[in-house]
């Protein structure tokens, strides 16, 4: 399982979870769920429930990720499968995406 920080406008919004299985959750905090002046990060992640759940990783962060040539450049630099796009998420979206989402990997203690 890993898991990913997602902040809108370098503040924290939620939780993107890949599981073992290869599914994924996003899950809203508490606490930007309680403030109303909080928007959710996506029309398809709106911030009327606290968790959603899909197959694969949701189409609103798959959009973010890099297409063609600079997807192959960016894989094979950080050695990426092309197939990982949880990884490739966590890579590009770190420092700079477009828009207000950021995606910041959350070290598991092993």
């Amino acid at each position: 399982m890993r898991k990913a920080i997602i902040l809108y406008k370098d503040q924290e919004a939620g939780v993107l979870t890949e599981h073992d299985d290869g599914s994924f959750t996003f899950r809203y905090h508490d606490a930007w769920l309680a403030e109303s002046n909080k928007p959710g990060i996506s029309l398809t992640l709106p911030k009327t429930q606290q968790e959603f759940h899909s197959k694969y990783l949701f189409s609103f962060f798959y959009n973010i990720l890099p297409e063609g040539s600079n997807k192959q450049v960016v894989c094979k630099y950080n050695r990426i499968d092309q197939d990982d796009y949880f990884g490739l998420l966590m890579t590009t979206a770190k420092n700079d995406s477009i828009g207000a989402i950021r995606v910041l990997k959350i070290q598991e203690d092993k």
